[in-house]
């Protein structure tokens, strides 16, 4: 009985392909760049660890295709909806630890330590703006539960089908005009990396009030004003010699702005501003005139398209279609390496988390965070606060601190954490938390 049941619901898996955005994450995630990103929650109290479960339960009921594995086939990997259930856990891996290890692996994760929720998600699932209305649901859901004095919350929910469309095909154009730019190789960071091969973390909380402030003093947006601090705090360690390469931020973009899309899975793309300090002042009023200047020029629907159009080709081509996955991971993993040739850091402003106004006394705040095989920077905001997550394969957090440095002197109060810990502190003997 238990059999035939077992069959059958193994005939009725769903199953679809992987986006264009998730295909180059699989031959490409290793080491620190596990291709993984935690988005967190600080609460106001600790966390009970059943009424997160029933929460969990309750919200895969509307997003189900969280639920998947993925699999290898002859020419692409794809995703298959499983049977497994997700068990929340107490926290026992660094954040954005590795999560797949084959066909019978969730592809996210949701742990806990003390007052905080994280949820680790490996990039072929979802792009943080998937992944955030996910969290964000999650979270209104156990607080509902822990506080039903708040009264029943009813958010609204795009239609299934919606949450689990490919925007990328639905968008894609054969024949679209303009060009996307190309690559210049970029200065690149360096230093020595972590003897554990793990993430050097680093976190601050300030009042985006103030950055604000401080953005519209030079009539600039936040994330070029950060963007431009960020040119300054790697230029503090560049020696003379590295000016004559570009300093290269590459920014994600979520396409949703510039294409109606409820899609939870990717549906991003990259834009890559640089500043060549050899050849300008390094002001940082020049800075971010000439940053807001490359945002203005890259984030039009006709650039955005162009780029998504270029990466999404290759997929549609015919000669390529049947190429094996073996050859294909190969050619993906050469095409990455050039591609991060052109990189010195990332920026993601993934911005706002919302929940509904009731549930705002209960969560100090958000928090999210990204593998790379570099250094990333990842900002949020929740209510007043604005969260920086650095994530660094260096041991040496020089640029972070350049980065901090700089706001404080700006009149920006901070309050800084890392992932630095008394070890009869942590969760169990052998895995570092994130503070």
């Amino acid at each position: 009985m238990q059999k035939n049941k077992r069959e059958r619901n193994k005939r009725t898996l769903s199953w679809s392909r992987l986006d264009n955005a998730a295909k180059i994450f699989p031959p490409t995630s290793h080491g620190a760049d596990s291709g993984v990103f935690r988005l967190s929650c600080e609460l106001t109290e600790s966390v009970e660890p059943d009424l997160l479960q029933r929460a969990l339960d309750e919200t895969l009921r509307y997003y189900p295709h969280m639920c998947m594995v993925m699999r290898r086939g002859i020419f692409w990997y794809y995703l298959e909806q499983t049977t497994l259930s997700p068990r929340v856990a107490p926290e026992h891996q660094p954040p954005c630890t590795p999560l797949y290890f084959g066909s019978k692996s969730l592809l996210f994760e949701v742990t806990y330590w003390r007052s905080k929720v994280n949820i680790d998600v490996f990039h072929v699932l979802a792009d943080g703006a998937g992944a955030i209305a996910f969290f964000t649901a999650l979270m209104a859901a156990y607080l509902t539960l822990l506080h039903p004095e708040a009264g029943p919350i009813a958010a609204p929910q795009p239609p299934l089908s919606h949450k689990r469309e490919d925007s990328f095909q639905k968008y894609y154009q054969a024949h679209s005009k303009g060009k996307a730019g190309g690559v210049r190789r970029a200065h690149r960071l360096r230093g020595a990396k972590r003897p554990d091969g793990g993430l050097t973390i680093l976190e601050g909380v300030a009042d985006v009030r103030q950055l604000l402030d401080l953005a519209h003093q030079y009539n600039t947006t936040l994330t070029v004003y950060m963007a431009a601090l960020m040119f300054l705090a790697i230029h503090d360690e560049m020696y003379v010699r590295d000016e004559k390469r570009l300093v290269v931020l590459t920014v994600p973009v979520d396409l949703r702005g510039f294409f109606p899309s409820d899609s939870a899975r990717n549906f991003f793309s990259t834009i890559r501003v640089s500043y060549d300090f050899r050849q300008r002042s390094g002001a940082l009023e020049d800075i971010i005139e000439q940053t807001a200047a490359a945002f203005k020029r890259e984030l039009t629907p006709e650039r955005l398209a162009a780029r998504m159009n270029k990466m999404a080709s290759l997929e549609h081509h015919p000669l390529l279609r049947p190429i094996p996955l073996a050859l294909k991971n190969l050619v993906l993993r050469i095409s990455g390496s050039l591609s991060d040739l052109g990189e010195t850091v990332a920026l993601s402003n993934v911005g706002k988390f919302r929940l509904p106004e009731k549930l705002h006394p209960f969560v100090r705040g958000f928090g999210v965070f990204m593998s790379t095989g570099a250094t990333q920077l990842c900002t949020c905001t929740f209510g007043s606060s604005l969260h920086f997550g650095f994530t660094s394969v260096f041991e040496s957090p020089d640029i972070q601190r350049n980065f901090f440095t700089r706001l404080s002197a700006a009149g920006v109060d901070l309050e800084i954490r890392s992932n630095e810990f008394h070890k009869e502190d942590a969760p169990c003997s052998d895995a570092p938390i994130a503070t």
